[in-house]
């Protein structure tokens, strides 16, 4: 199962288990894009589990995160991988929404959680 996707006090909480590889980036973005239309207003997080700290799950969130940005979305990523969060917050889009990256899950929902009440 590459991703899987839950509500948690009104945060969409997605998670990357594995990175998709080169081919599966569009499949990946196509699919947690379809997940963010569907909850849209719901505040984002999504989680990157340990094996989806690869470039095409990296890239796949840099662009979910200008999809958000967008449609005026607050989106956030989690992910223990302190390396793939300086590559994250390098690289995120500043035109529109900040993207928020944390280093634990319970912390990027909670946070997502009182941004948006």
């Amino acid at each position: 199962m590459l991703l899987s996707h839950s509500l948690d006090h009104g945060v969409l909480v997605i998670t990357v288990h594995e990175d998709p590889g080169i081919g599966g980036r569009a499949s990946l973005l196509t699919q947690i894009s379809a997940l963010v239309e569907a909850y849209r207003p719901a505040p984002v997080v999504v989680v990157l589990d340990e094996p989806a700290t690869q470039g095409a799950a990296v890239s796949v969130v840099l662009r979910v995160h200008r999809l958000c940005s967008r449609l005026g979305m607050l989106m956030s990523v989690a992910t223990a991988s302190a390396p793939t969060r300086r590559v994250l917050e390098a690289n995120a889009d500043t035109a529109g929404t900040r993207l928020v990256v944390h280093a634990r899950t319970d912390t990027a929902v909670a946070a997502a959680y009182a941004a948006a009440a």
